[in-house]
């Protein structure tokens, strides 16, 4: 399943420091507006695949991934040109924003608009999206209306949603905030629009404040603690150095230094992947212990065309396991012998954590 997170921001917010930590990548900071999209892979942090792999002890372990794409630094007004055009278009690629918010101070980086105010670059951004939807909205305005002049009824309540819609963006509000019943979701699936996308915001800070934070962080959070936001506080240049280290006792040591217990970009991940609405769950052979990323609600057939397309249309059973049962059981068999290993059909909703070996016959 191919599922992007896209990493935007101003110029000069740390977006490629926080790309390099992310993906593993050597990608050059500092490129403005006009530069190309930097495109990555995450591995999704589970401690449950780690377990599984000690357990079993097959061959290699495989950790489910999310693509990322660092989108280069936008400038206010940029939209209006050519590389602001690919800014959009860019974003439009993606499944679920990561927005960086500078929040440290630092006369070695200018900052593009001479001071730094995360509220304020949060405004320039979002509002260069909301622009982008109106011009979307609008042409989806005039279709409706043109189809509704023939008596089509669903095209002039569509020329109504739509309308409503031009008002709520043109008051600077996201799309993501327009209420709609789910019966209306039809007339909007196709707009693709930019601010209806879920959205993180990172503060990026210090290194002396990755853990509780600093003013700029703080007033981040005030002004969105009514807007149930996702906000993330990291250090990206100081999770840059500890990504650099080769030996795990080494960024464990990094880690107590600057005082926290795990590096936050292993949270933004989790964060992210949650914000997709994914799950996952795992697959245990001789060679490999696997974890696959789906969409919760997932029936068992789909998470079998995940790994193959001829498992779910030969899928005949499902033998399903829960990680908790397994770890507590210690093998398939004993599951087995307890009770514990469940066959289920077509219709089984796959759950976080599920084992499944699947049965099926082309």
């Amino acid at each position: 399943m191919s599922l992007k997170c896209g990493i935007i921001g101003l110029a000069s917010t740390g977006k490629t420091t926080l790309f390099n930590c992310l993906s593993k990548s050597r990608a050059p900071a500092g490129i403005d507006v006009g530069g190309k999209t930097n495109l990555g892979q995450i591995e999704v942090p589970d401690y449950r695949l780690d377990k599984l792999y000690q357990m079993v002890k097959p061959e290699k372990k495989v950790a489910t991934t999310v693509e990322i794409a660092d989108i280069p630094g936008l400038k206010k007004g940029s939209p209006g040109k050519n590389s602001g055009n690919r800014f959009l278009a860019d974003i439009g690629q993606t499944d679920a924003l990561i927005h960086v918010l500078r929040c440290f101070e630092d006369d070695s980086v200018p900052h593009a608009e001479g001071s730094i105010d995360p509220l304020r670059d949060k405004e320039i951004v979002e509002l260069e999206l909301i622009f982008k939807d109106i011009e979307t909205a609008e042409k989806k305005l005039e279709k409706y209306k043109k189809a509704g002049k023939g008596g089509d009824k669903k095209a002039v309540h569509g020329a109504d949603l739509m309308s409503a819609l031009c008002d709520h963006l043109e008051n600077g509000q996201r799309a993501a905030d327009f209420q709609i019943d789910e019966t209306e979701k039809e007339y909007l699936d196709d707009c693709f629009l930019l601010s209806a996308k879920p959205v993180l915001y990172v503060c990026n800070v210090d290194d002396e404040s990755a853990v509780e934070g600093n003013f700029h962080s703080d007033n981040v959070r005030k002004a969105l603690k009514n807007e149930n936001a996702s906000i993330l506080i990291i250090a990206a240049r100081a999770e840059a150095e500890i990504a650099e280290l080769e030996h795990p006792d080494d960024r464990i040591e990094f880690l107590k230094d600057i005082g926290i217990e795990e590096p936050g970009v292993n949270k933004l991940v989790r964060k992210a992947y949650g914000m997709l609405d994914l799950q996952t769950f795992f697959t245990i052979k001789h060679k490999e212990a696997r974890a696959w990323t789906i969409r919760k609600g997932m029936t068992a057939p789909q998470a079998a065309g995940v790994v193959h397309t001829d498992l779910q249309r030969g899928f005949i059973r499902a033998e399903v396991m829960k990680y908790d049962d397994f770890v507590k059981l210690g093998s398939e068999q004993a599951c087995k012998n307890a009770g514990k290993l469940f066959i289920e059909g077509k219709n089984y909703v796959v759950q976080d954590g599920d084992i499944l070996n699947i049965r099926f016959n082309v």
